[in-house]
């Protein structure tokens, strides 16, 4: 997931499912727009996007979004600010 080039600095290593964000504007989104999906539009990932849209009228993806940008807010970030999602 990520590699230590020094012991202060995160660095992260693009992978397949995985790519780096912004940690403040993915928690953001997450906990004030998180039951339309756009966290996981702003993260690239469309298709679970379209699924937290398509099921915004049950709440659900609200209080999954929220759960998610406040675990966002606690996750390690690299030089730039940014986290893994």
């Amino acid at each position: 997931m990520y590699a230590k080039a020094n012991p202060k600095e995160v660095v992260f290593k693009e992978t397949g499912s995985q790519r780096p964000v912004n940690k403040i504007a993915y928690a953001l989104l997450a906990i004030f727009l998180g039951g339309l999906g756009v966290h996981k539009f702003y993260a690239g990932k469309t298709g679970k996007g379209i699924l937290y849209l398509v099921l915004c009228w049950t709440f659900i993806p609200a209080l999954i979004g929220f759960i998610e940008g406040c675990v966002a807010l606690g996750k390690k970030t690299d030089s730039e600010g940014n986290i893994m999602v």
